[in-house]
């Protein structure tokens, strides 16, 4: 970044606004965090309702290593400041036959449960999918998903042709099957592709890294909620001089030429040398006063209906991740994608936070979140304000007939979000889960974290590189510090900026 970058505003105290805060106060920079909300967090919202303490975001916690990156940036340790407790299962899967697949990270573990559960041959299959979903991992971090690109150009590397080799340009699910013939096992490895907004059967390869993520690198849990990651992060960033004001809108930036040089928040102006946009894109392009130059126009991901919900403690009749799969699972995306109408045969996603810790709901009481996918604003035109009760109600419903029997006999419907909420919020197309992971919005095709015209502006978060979900969020603000201060490796010497002094 050309000029002086000694003073950095980020607007957004999310993941990714929390981890480039962390790297531009690692590297020297003295920086102001500015939110809107009276918490940090962004997506990763929280609520307190009736007793329970709710997430109100992602509830799948993958590859603490770059969340500990994020700390070591300012010289602080993750485990100081944040307790992860590994998640065994990581899933439980049901299936709309009645059969039962618990998924553990371990190797030999996992392939003994594939085996009881369809033999010899799908178990070897599984662990040849392993090993080629570690080597796509390996050829994919450091060359696609954590760098920054000049152009599209900037593919053309060696990595990319090895990349190509091993079958990361083909189709998701294609791949996953040269592996795994039994269609409930090749689910385990591919529902992923709902994270990235494209079924299946549509999505690159090179998007089963999401899979290896969860099935391979383990899922963990956060002591005090997922909210415990982003209150962490901002504490460390606290104590390494970073400024916070919460409760604090941005109203405009002040621009001189082309160069952003305030932030205005409702009566407050804070100068700037550069700034670090988190916001969702169409906010991000207004408050520029710029507009993209893109040929072709971004599709958002699908959304999500999530239910929050207390029950009567369940015990271990719940794993803590459960996934209950409709039997039209090929129909779901032609219906939430193509048609644009709630599924008719849900897919549901039933998470269980007090199983990692309980003091999250009351005494005798276990908190439910049940997610069911659902189209975007754009895809359909349901009327979530006059269904959304009703629907919410039918899922738990339908949760508690597959899963168990009974389950919302005393159920309390705490909070129910609709992709209307979602975009009551600000999020593009009511989906929170940002631009589907298309061939044309992908890598250096996806928006850039650069702006044309503004020299000292830089974006992140899920909707620019390297895309959608925490470690992707972490690792997109860390490339945004990369735009602001050039690369800074390892090894290299840091400076801490606290109590005022560098």
């Amino acid at each position: 970044m050309p000029g002086a970058t000694d003073h950095v505003v980020v607007v957004g105290a999310g993941l990714s606004g929390l981890s480039a805060a962390m790297q531009l106060a690692g590297r020297g920079r003295s920086v102001t965090v500015v939110e809107r909300h009276p918490f940090p967090g962004g997506r990763m919202g929280q609520a307190d309702i009736a007793g329970y303490r709710i997430d109100t975001g992602p509830t799948v916690l993958t590859m603490p290593d770059i969340i500990a990156e994020a700390f070591a940036a300012v010289g602080a340790s993750m485990a100081e400041h944040l307790e992860l407790v590994p998640v065994d299962p990581a899933y439980r899967a049901t299936f709309a036959d009645g059969s039962v697949l618990d998924v553990h990270r371990d190797g030999a573990v996992m392939a003994a449960a594939i085996e009881a559960f369809a033999g010899r041959e799908q178990a070897a299959g599984y662990l040849r999918l392993r090993a080629w979903l570690t080597e796509l991992y390996r050829l994919e971090f450091d060359g696609f998903i954590a760098a920054n690109f000049a152009s599209p150009l900037s593919l053309l590397t060696p990595q990319l042709a090895r990349l190509a080799a091993i079958g990361g340009f083909r189709g998701w699910a294609r791949m996953v099957s040269r592996f795994i013939t039994d269609e409930r096992v090749q689910r385990i490895f591919t529902f992923q592709a709902l994270y990235a907004g494209v079924p299946p059967q549509r999505a690159l390869a090179a998007y089963a890294v999401i899979a290896y993520m969860d099935t391979v690198a383990g899922v963990y849990f956060p002591r005090g909620g997922m909210r415990a990651v982003p209150e962490a992060m901002a504490a460390a960033a606290a104590a390494a001089g970073v400024q916070f004001r919460y409760g604090a809108e941005v109203t405009a930036l002040e621009r001189s030429g082309s160069r952003v040089t305030a932030v205005h928040t409702e009566g407050d102006r804070i100068a700037c040398d550069a700034v670090v946009l988190t916001t969702e894109l169409p906010l991000t392009y207004q408050l520029l006063g710029r507009t993209p130059r893109r040929p072709i126009k971004v599709r958002p991901a699908p959304s999500a209906v999530v239910a929050h919900v207390g029950v009567p403690a369940v015990g271990e009749h719940l794993a803590h991740h459960n996934i209950s799969f409709g039997g039209k699972w090929a129909g779901t995306f032609d219906e939430i994608i193509r048609d644009g109408v709630p599924m008719s045969d849900p897919s549901l996603l039933v998470t269980r936070p007090t199983a990692g810790d309980p003091s999250l709901a009351p005494p005798g009481r276990d908190l439910l979140y049940v997610l069911a996918p659902a189209p975007n604003l754009q895809a359909g035109e349901v009327d979530w304000d006059a269904i959304g009760p009703d629907y919410a109600r039918e899922m738990v419903a339908t949760a508690a007939t597959r899963l168990m029997p009974g389950l919302d006999d005393d159920a309390e419907i705490l909070d129910v979000v609709t992709p209307a909420d979602w975009g009551r919020q600000g999020m593009a197309a009511g989906t929170p889960f940002a631009l589907a992971h298309t061939f044309s919005q992908t890598g250096p095709f996806r928006p850039a974290n650069t702006v044309r015209g503004i020299d000292n502006a830089v974006l992140a978060g899920g909707s620019t590189v390297p895309g959608v979900g925490m470690p992707t969020a972490i690792i997109s603000g860390r490339l945004a510090a990369d735009r602001v201060t050039g690369t800074v490796s390892d090894s290299a010497t840091r400076t801490i900026v606290s109590s005022g002094s560098r």
